[in-house]
């Protein structure tokens, strides 16, 4: 009889354990492009960073902020930057004079 072989799910946000990672994490998001790629990376981070918190911090209820960062939420710019602001990272804009993707 063959041995059954079980996984552990597996959760990013328990292994984004620096600032360099989570930036990066968030960096290669941005660069995809996809709002909703990118609400939804911006919630891994938060829930790497401490969920409850992080709501408090932008003035938000924590399933209000699930919802948001949840990919299928459309969260205003505004409560991007909110939200970016209290997890400490800063957006900046680059210029893609050159850029073939672009």
């Amino acid at each position: 009889m063959e041995e059954k072989i079980t996984f552990k799910p597996f959760d990013l946000a328990q292994n984004l354990d620096s600032e360099e990672e989570i930036v990066e994490f968030l960096a290669a998001a941005f660069e995809e492009g996809d709002a909703a790629h990118i609400a939804h990376c911006l919630g891994i981070v938060a829930r790497a960073r401490n969920m409850a918190q992080l709501a408090r911090d932008v003035g938000m209820s924590r399933p209000a902020l699930y919802k948001a960062l949840s990919g299928e939420g459309n969260p205003e710019f505004a409560t991007v930057m909110k939200i970016m602001h209290a997890l400490g990272i800063g957006l900046a804009p680059v210029s893609r004079k050159g850029d073939e993707a672009a």
